[in-house]
C-alpha cells in the first residue's frame, strides 16, 4: 500500500508506504545516522531498525519530503499488539526542524493509528517533550538506560539455585525452546515477550551477534532463565545486558541475578569499560537489583500516548 497524505499548507509531501524500496530503506538510516550524531542516541530503536527492511505485518513507514523534495523525516507505526494502541517513533533530519515537519510527521502518525496512539521519545528531549504536548499526548512510561564501569567489576562469583546449569546458546537447536522460554519470561511485556522466529534470526544476522555471550540456565534439560549479551563496537566497544529473562516458575530464587552477574562477568573479560543496559522505572524490584550491582542511570527514553 502506497498513500499520499493531504498537507495543506503545501510545504511537504507525506506518504505512507507498508514497504520501503532498498533505496528508500538506505535514506532512512542515513537520516537516522545524521540524526542520532546531533542528538546523542538513536531516534529509532533497533527493532524499529530491523524492521526497515521487507514486508513486516502491521509495519507501516512515513516519510516527509519539503518542497523542494529534499527528505525530512521519518516516522515508523507498528500496529502488532492486540491490545496495547500502535506504537511509534518519529525523527526530523536536524538541518530540517523547528518550521512544523515534526508536528506534520506526528499528525500523519495519529491519523494512521485512528488517533490511538504511542510515541517514543529516546533521550527525553524537550523538543521531544514539546512535540508530545502540541499533539495532546501524556507520559506514560520511563525507561532508564543505566551504566557501570566494568575495570573494577567487582562481583563475587554467581551462585546458582540447586540444579541449575548454565551453557552458551547453540544456534538453530536452542531458537524454539528459547523463544517458548522468552515468550513466558515476558508474557507481561508485549515487545520482548512476541519475539518471533523471524525477529530471533534478524538478531542473528547483526554483525554483533555472538553465542558466546548468550547464556542459557536449564533444570532438568530445559531452559528456565537466560541473559543475552550484546557488544556495541560502534560505540568503542560499549557492552550491554542485553535481556536476561527467567521463567515464572524460577524466579523469586536468585537466577536473575546470577545469571545478570554471569553475562557481566564475561563482557569484562573482553576488556570492555563500560557496561549498560534497560529497564522500566516502575519495575522497582530489578532497579534495586542493578543499583546494588553498581548501576547508575545514564539517560531515559519517554513514551507517550494518547489519552483515548
Amino acid at each position: 500500500m502506497s498513500e499520499v497524505l493531504n498537507d495543506v499548507s503545501g510545504q511537504r509531501r507525506i506518504e505512507v508506504l507498508d514497504e520501503l524500496s532498498p533505496d528508500q530503506v538506505e535514506r532512512v538510516l542515513e537520516l537516522l545516522r545524521e540524526a542520532a550524531a546531533e542528538d546523542g542516541q538513536p531516534a529509532v530503536s533497533e527493532q524499529g531498525r530491523l524492521q526497515l527492511r521487507g514486508r513486516r505485518e502491521g509495519v507501516r513507514h512515513v516519510l516527509v519530503h519539503d518542497a523542494a523534495g529534499v527528505f525530512v523525516g521519518y516516522g515508523q507505526l507498528e500496529d502488532s499488539d492486540p491490545v496495547e494502541a500502535p506504537a511509534a517513533e518519529l525523527v526530523v533530519r536536524p538541518a530540517y526542524r523547528g518550521v512544523g515537519h515534526g508536528r506534520a510527521l506526528g499528525n500523519a502518525l495519529l491519523k494512521q493509528s485512528g488517533k490511538r496512539l504511542r510515541v517514543w521519545a529516546h533521550g527525553g528531549h524537550p523538543a521531544a517533550r514539546h512535540l508530545a504536548q502540541v499533539l495532546g499526548m501524556t507520559l506514560f512510561r520511563e525507561l532508564r538506560q543505566m551504566r557501570r564501569p566494568l575495570g573494577d567489576l567487582g562481583l563475587a562469583e554467581p551462585v546458582y539455585p540447586p540444579g541449575v546449569t548454565v551453557r552458551t546458546f547453540r544456534p538453530g537447536e536452542d531458537d524454539a525452546d528459547w523463544l517458548a522460554a522468552n515468550a513466558a519470561a515476558f508474557a507481561h511485556h508485549p515487545e520482548q515477550g512476541s519475539l518471533t522466529q523471524r525477529d530471533l534470526d534478524d538478531r542473528k544476522a547483526e554483525s554483533w551477534f555472538d553465542p558466546e555471550g548468550f547464556f542459557l540456565a536449564e533444570r532438568g534439560g530445559r531452559i528456565i532463565g537466560f541473559h543475552w549479551t550484546k557488544v556495541h563496537q560502534e560505540e568503542g566497544g560499549l557492552g550491554e545486558v542485553y535481556v536476561v529473562g527467567v521463567r515464572p516458575e524460577a524466579q523469586g530464587g536468585g537466577l536473575g541475578k546470577a545469571l545478570t552477574a554471569t553475562g557481566l562477568r564475561h563482557l569484562a573479560e573482553k576488556g570492555l569499560p563500560t557496561a549498560m543496559l534497560y529497564v522500566d522505572a516502575d519495575n522497582k524490584a530489578a532497579v534495586r537489583v542493578y543499583e546494588g550491582m553498581g548501576f547508575l542511570v545514564h539517560e531515559v527514553d519517554l513514551m507517550y500516548r494518547t489519552e483515548s
